[in-house]
């Protein structure tokens, strides 16, 4: 299989280096203990923990025994964790330390040391099994417009849109992965996936010590990162603290971006102080990657992959002109199966027809895609806004500003800008700097000064987060609201 040749994978993290037979053994002894343990083909598995190399052999012995892996994320509650393996149907959770209650209905097992104290299965890490199957794979989409989706994809629908980022970034065997990111997500799991078919390495890094990580990293000799724009910001500053983490840094060829739209300050600070520009990427759970920016073309989020169509809808239904903003469409062979229903059932969708995402853009006259965000329109004063759009013109202002919409009965919606400022700057001189980039209609009902924006487990801004901190009216948690 791909990957599986010399000089093959490895893995990398604090505990030492697996390559060669020795990680396929560690694989192939993870997988023993499972079909010891009674795991069999088609079994749905819930694998829930944080980034470890014992999670990464875990999931690839999971793999090889042809399972449905349902990822979760490790900070998900004992409440969401249970909803989950209901929804999914699951008969396993596999995680790092057995909770005090577990889902009904499913059986424990703990990850750590997995199979350490058995042979190996005979052959070669294979998961061929696992490609084959209509159910690969249950992601969740984030919830914020209400209970989480259980999303199922195919395995031929994963390697494909795998395959495809491989050769539309240009991945080889001699880079060194590192990415700042949970892989319980779309995102992560890609990376791994990636890693495995490329056959080169990966660091897993203590992503959420980012000093650590770069350490770690830099060490390795890293080439590609990925990470969520929130962490990119820590890392700017991080670099600005500590100016001699930047040499270790100095081969990273692909610095790539997902999970939250990017901003513009952020990418002509990065690109300033680091010399090499972020790598914009758009994708959905729905169906992975879609269009990224490489390094021989930073431009927006790139081109789409080769194989996967984009095109855009203008209001009222006709396509849009180049340059022309509206809802984007995709037509892709990583399109999912389906959504679970609430008893675990599969709901397919046509996978010959466009997907509508929900999501606004334009396509520039040479093809790159550029994001604007979800195609959630306010109404206010008798205007229809999206709050994505005025967050990119407020960001001219030279800082990441987040649109927070509140039903106002006089006006339709108040608008309030948050605005990422670690020097705690007056709101109103803030108001003055976003001013000229909005329309009148547009301007802000109130500006909110914060010194960071609160983050999801995934790396996205938790806009939850910051329509609590409004409905407090807590001052000392929001400096100079207007």
């Amino acid at each position: 299989m791909p990957g599986t040749e010399a000089p093959g994978p490895r893995l990398a993290g604090a505990e030492g280096v697996l390559e060669g037979p020795a990680l396929g053994r560690r694989i192939l002894a993870a997988a023993r203990a499972l079909r010891e343990h009674g795991v069999r083909t088609g079994d749905r598995v819930l694998i829930q923990g944080d980034n470890s190399t014992g999670y990464v052999v875990a999931l690839l012995a999971l793999t090889h025994l042809g399972a449905c892996v349902v990822p979760v994320d490790h900070g998900q509650s004992a409440a969401g964790t249970r909803a989950a393996a209901e929804q999914a149907r699951a008969r396993w959770l596999l995680c790092r330390t057995p909770p005090a209650a577990p889902p009904p209905g499913t059986r424990v097992l703990s990850y750590p040391g997995l199979g350490e104290d058995l042979a190996p299965l005979p052959g070669r890490p294979d998961p061929a099994g696992w490609f084959a199957r209509p159910d690969a794979v249950v992601l969740w989409s984030s919830g914020t417009t209400g209970r989480p989706k259980g999303i199922v994809k195919s395995g031929a629908a994963v390697r494909d849109n795998t395959e495809r980022t491989i050769a539309g970034m240009g991945y080889r065997s001699g880079d060194v992965l590192a990415p700042l990111l949970p892989f319980s997500h779309q995102y992560g799991l890609s990376v791994i996936l990636l890693w495995w078919l490329s056959g080169s390495t990966l660091v897993v890094t203590p992503y959420q010590r980012l000093d650590r990580a770069v350490a770690l990293a830099a060490a390795h000799g890293v080439t590609a990162v990925d990470a969520a724009p929130s962490t990119y910001h820590a890392l700017l500053g991080l670099v600005r603290r500590r100016p001699a983490v930047r040499p270790g840094l100095d081969g990273v060829r692909i610095w790539g971006v997902g999970g939250a739209p990017l901003d513009k300050p952020l990418a002509e600070a990065f690109r300033a102080a680091l010399g090499r520009p972020l790598l914009d990427g758009y994708g959905l759970s729905e169906l992975g990657n879609v269009a990224l920016a490489t390094p021989g073309r930073p431009v927006g989020c790139g081109r789409p992959l080769p194989g996967v169509r984009v095109r855009v809808r203008a209001p009222g239904g006709r396509l849009a002109a180049p340059g022309e903003p509206g809802e984007i469409e995709v037509l892709s062979p990583g399109l999912m199966a389906g959504y679970l229903t609430g008893e675990g059932e599969l709901t397919p969708v046509d996978r010959e027809a466009w997907y509508r995402t929900g999501d606004l853009g334009r396509l520039d006259e040479d093809g790159n895609l550029h994001v604007t965000g979800r195609h959630h329109a306010v109404h206010r004063l008798g205007h229809t806004l999206f709050p994505e759009s005025l967050e990119r013109k407020a960001e001219s202002c030279g800082r990441q500003v987040k649109v927070v919409a509140v039903r106002d009965p006089r006006r339709g919606h108040a608008l309030h800008f948050f605005v990422a400022d670690p020097e705690a700057g007056a709101s109103l001189d803030w108001r003055r700097r976003m001013a000229p980039h909005l329309a009148e209609f547009e301007q802000p009902n109130a500006v909110h000064v914060v010194d960071r924006f609160p983050v999801n487990p995934n790396g996205k801004v938790d806009t939850a987060a910051l329509r609590e901190l409004i409905g407090t009216g807590d001052r000392h948690a929001l400096t100079g609201a207007g």
